[in-house]
């Protein structure tokens, strides 16, 4: 299945929710305006965005552009802010997400998030990713408190031939962590993923703990992590942004990946976390495959969610 063809299956009940009356009301010259508000916030885009983006279909409406036409635009705007790219992207200008590798501005890159978000096999899709665009990646398991995450990292190393670190179980995830970034080092590798113990953003030894576990890659790698990412359930909608919210003040991310938005009504997570926390989507999760984890792109994301054809 093409990429684009899974991300709209993916985003098939998001989609679902957001256009089920959309497209009656486009066909209507007097469109009940409220109608799409509420469609809007059943995504799950929050009720401040999408007032905004009601507000933005309804302007580019006005200029002539179609229904669709115009909601597409608005929603674009709240997704990828950069004018620039805005501007590209109302002349046609189309990225290839299949040919554009996601850049990652470090060599160590922090992997966090709450229990059950699914960080561990996250990680093994992107090690999988990178390594197909022939970079060299390792893994740390820094997930010490749930063996089941170690043993789970080590044979997705074993699979994907990438070297996994790892420590004893109940064992210090900062002496892990500590030791790939040496490892890392030593050999040469270009990336290292590390995984950290699930963690409810609302404990606070554990977000400190986490902390640690950045302070320590620092002192085995200076200037490191630079990236950290969050990966974020979808299925849990505005909760989501709140958890977003704590990591962010904790360690300073640099990127969320939402996972399992083929699972929930709630795709429109990604307009908050872009708009309200400033923070830019790195991966979203459509699906099981490692196919199925694709590098965001705020065009092609909107299409999908539309039911609007690809650009050629």
């Amino acid at each position: 299945m093409a990429w684009f063809d899974r991300l709209r299956q993916g985003l098939s009940k998001t989609r679902d929710v957001l256009t089920t009356d959309i497209r009656d009301l486009g066909k209507s010259w007097e469109m009940a305006w409220d109608d799409l508000e509420f469609a809007l916030i059943g995504a799950d885009v929050g009720a401040k965005i999408a007032a905004e983006v009601v507000a933005e279909t309804q302007k580019e409406r006005e200029r002539g552009t179609s229904f669709l036409g115009s909601l597409e635009q608005a929603l674009l705007d709240q997704l990828e802010p950069d004018r620039m790219r805005q501007k590209l992207r109302r002349v046609g200008f189309e990225l290839d997400v299949t040919r554009n590798m996601v850049e990652v501005n470090s060599k160590v890159v922090m992997v966090v998030g709450v229990n059950g978000v699914g960080k561990t096999t996250t990680i093994a899709k992107l090690g999988q990713y990178y390594t197909g665009y022939g970079k060299k990646v390792m893994f740390a398991a820094g997930d010490t408190f749930r063996a089941a995450a170690t043993a789970q990292l080590e044979l997705w190393g074993e699979r994907l031939n990438i070297p996994t670190i790892s420590g004893p179980d109940g064992g210090d995830p900062g002496a892990v962590a500590f030791d790939a970034a040496q490892a890392r080092k030593a050999r040469g590798h270009d990336l290292l993923f590390v995984d950290t113990a699930g963690r409810l953003h609302t404990k606070h030894n554990l977000m400190e703990e986490l902390k640690k576990v950045k302070r320590v890659i620092g002192k085995a790698d200076e200037g490191e992590p630079k990236e950290i990412w969050l990966v974020l359930d979808a299925v849990t909608g505005q909760n989501g942004l709140e958890q977003a919210r704590k990591f962010h003040e904790a360690v300073g991310l640099t990127g969320v990946i939402v996972t399992k938005l083929d699972g929930t009504a709630k795709g429109g997570i990604l307009l908050p976390i872009v708009r309200e926390l400033g923070l830019p989507i790195k991966f979203i999760g459509v699906g099981e495959s490692a196919e199925d984890l694709q590098p965001y792109d705020a065009a092609a994301y909107v299409k999908a969610l539309l039911d609007l054809p690809q650009a050629a």
